[in-house]
């Protein structure tokens, strides 16, 4: 069954940054990856894709030139570095397939804040 894992989520003050961890088990390698964000009251949206590759990837504007995500294939491991971080950031955050939805993890909650 796959699954997929998500950490690296905390409390950071505004300006600050984090590293998000996506690990999945399964034959993903050939998927497009995304990391997704929910916050309360609001619909999950999806902030960065990446293709099979590692290229080409693609930003919400909200976090261009802030978010950089990456994948290491042999590690089954998808990266969101996170800099700048506003206190809008703030959600719950989410990998997932977006051509090839799977079921969703647990997420990790990301809270910027002073």
């Amino acid at each position: 069954q796959v699954q997929l894992v998500e950490s690296g989520g905390g409390l950071v003050q505004p300006g600050g940054s984090l590293r998000l961890f996506c690990t999945f088990s399964g034959p993903w390698n050939s998927f497009a990856m995304g990391w997704y964000r929910q916050a309360p009251g609001i619909q999950r949206e999806l902030v960065a894709t990446i293709f099979t590759g590692g290229a080409p990837t693609n930003y919400a504007e909200r976090v261009q030139g802030r978010f950089t995500i990456s994948r290491d294939n042999a590690k089954k491991t998808v990266y969101l570095q996170m800099n700048d971080l506003k206190p809008e950031d703030t959600a719950v955050y989410y990998c997932n397939a977006p051509y090839n939805q799977q079921s969703w993890g647990q997420g990790t909650q990301v809270t910027v804040s002073s």
